[in-house]
């Protein structure tokens, strides 16, 4: 029932949404259904027309029966007037075959009509007339064996014989007009029910010729506004590419301007610091000249010592070289992660075959003295194959490992585990779990943010690792995100193209 609705739904929607392929299903069904109307019109025709042509078959029974009869009392009137004549026997066999067959004949003919009311009167009536009209012909026959022929001719005379004849002849005739009307009346519903038959095959022909004609013609429309659409669709696409070369070209020139400036920043601003640190060096020197001076004159003329130079010389003047120190380091630090991420950015990406399980498994083995002495573990799955940079592979796995094992939980020991599978289209999909100090949901994105950190600023770093993570992701064509609760661990989620994307090297670099 799950599977049912869904697909009621679709179907729903594919009929209430105007489109050519509903057009076209709308006129084959439509076609199918009259197609199964003429044959359901054929049928009910051609039942009827074989009713009528069963009909038509027992009116030209009855009239064959009846025609029959008459031609086998002739027969047998003739047989009798030629015996009587002249008392020849072969005569008298032609009236005994023909009395013979006369049974038979009527039986057929009052099977026929029975159930007929109009006819089965005038077939007793008949059958009451042929007895006696043979039982005529058996007593002429009977005086004329006998030798009183006389008798024999008057009875003959006597025009009974010719009355029962003439009544009979009246009565078949009677029959025979009633199943002819009967049979030109089927003939004609019979002639009519085929003219019907041929005028509806004839107009569903019409008609079936008029939907294909009009799916020929929503065809042809639709072809006309496919290649109109192609033509619109080129022109368009012509004027995006010259969009594209002109924007690419000004991305181009501006990601230059920025790799010179990045580049040039990173070497000017080198140049003072490292003149900052010789400096400061200088001065440590001369705070130890000045603390060495004061301190021989304090053994020598301990009056002549003011409390204040030698708290600045010994204290002050140390700490702020201190400072000056720890803040040109720190300095030093961005100056080269800055120049790291320029270099990243214009190094080739060298695609190869990298067997993921085994890399990331060296990567664990660096660091799994760490992970063992706090009584953690490192759990690798089996890994799916990709081509790809080896060397931005290494630097991503490297970097998240590290940090899950610099984030530990202190209370816990650490727990890794890197899976990963294939995903459809052409794509793999790889997450890095543990159980360490998590994210706060709301740091999810500052995390990925160059010289930005999130929690508990108490390990070394600028904030550069994983924004330097999502820069090497997102120039192979992948992608990165982060689930994470605060003291629940992390899970990095990281998708890439099974084969590596080669962008430009201005893409690359801009990206």
């Amino acid at each position: 029932m799950k599977r049912i609705r869904p697909a009621l739904r679709t179907f729903g929607t594919f009929l209430r949404t105007p489109t050519l392929s509903r057009s076209i299903i709308a006129l084959l069904a439509l076609a199918i259904l009259l197609l199964m109307a003429v044959n359901a019109a054929t049928f009910v025709m051609i039942q009827r027309t074989a009713t009528y042509n069963d009909t038509v078959d027992h009116s030209q029974q009855v009239r064959l029966a009846a025609k029959d009869m008459l031609m086998l009392l002739t027969d047998a009137e003739t047989g009798q007037r030629g015996f009587m004549l002249t008392a020849r026997a072969e005569y008298l066999g032609v009236h005994d075959n023909a009395v013979a067959k006369l049974p038979d004949v009527i039986d057929r003919m009052e099977t026929l009509v029975d159930g007929d009311e109009a006819q089965v009167g005038r077939v007793e009536k008949v059958k009451g007339l042929y007895q006696e009209r043979l039982a005529l012909m058996n007593s002429t026959i009977e005086l004329t064996r006998t030798g009183r022929i006389g008798e024999a001719v008057s009875l003959i005379r006597g025009g009974q014989g010719k009355a029962q004849m003439d009544a009979i002849r009246v009565e078949l005739a009677a029959v025979d007009a009633v199943e002819a009307r009967r049979l030109a009346e089927r003939t004609r519903q019979s002639e009519r029910a085929q003219t019907i038959t041929v005028a509806v095959n004839a107009l569903a022909a019409v008609l079936v010729l008029l939907l294909a004609g009009i799916s020929v013609w929503l065809v042809r429309r639709y072809v006309a506004e496919i290649e109109e659409a192609h033509f619109e669709l080129d022109r368009v696409n012509a004027g995006l590419e010259n969009e594209v070369r002109d924007r690419t070209a000004e991305l181009t020139r501006a990601n230059e301007e920025i790799q010179r400036f990045a580049y040039i920043v990173s070497h000017d601003l080198r140049a003072p610091l490292v003149n900052v640190m010789g400096y400061t060096s200088e001065l440590e020197q001369v705070s130890k000249t000045l603390d060495h001076q004061l301190t021989a004159l304090e053994t020598t003329h301990p009056e002549l010592v003011d409390p204040e130079a030698l708290r600045a010389v010994r204290e002050d003047a140390p700490e702020a070289v201190g400072f000056i120190r720890t803040s040109t380091a720190k300095m030093d630090r961005l100056i080269n992660a800055i120049l790291k991420l320029s270099r990243e950015g214009r190094r080739a990406l060298l695609p190869e075959r990298l067997d993921m399980t085994g890399m990331v498994r060296a990567i664990a083995d660096t660091v799994s003295h760490q992970v063992t002495e706090t009584g953690g573990e490192i759990t690798i799955g089996a890994l799916p194959t990709m081509e790809n940079d080896r060397l931005s592979i290494e630097q991503i796995f490297g970097n998240l490992i590290d940090n899950a094992v610099k984030y530990q939980q202190a209370d816990r020991p650490i727990r890794i585990q890197v899976s990963g599978q294939d995903e459809p289209d052409g794509w793999v999909s790889y997450a890095v779990r543990d159980n360490g100090r998590g994210v706060s949901p709301k740091d999810h994105a500052r995390i990925f943010e160059l010289f930005r950190r999130s929690g508990k600023q108490d390990k070394p770093g600028e904030g550069l690792g994983l924004a330097f993570v999502r820069n090497i992701v997102r120039r192979m064509g992948g992608s990165i995100d982060v689930e994470s609760q605060l003291g629940e661990g992390s899970t990095f989620h990281i998708k890439f193209p099974k084969r590596l994307i080669m962008l430009s090297e201005h893409q690359g670099d801009r990206l």
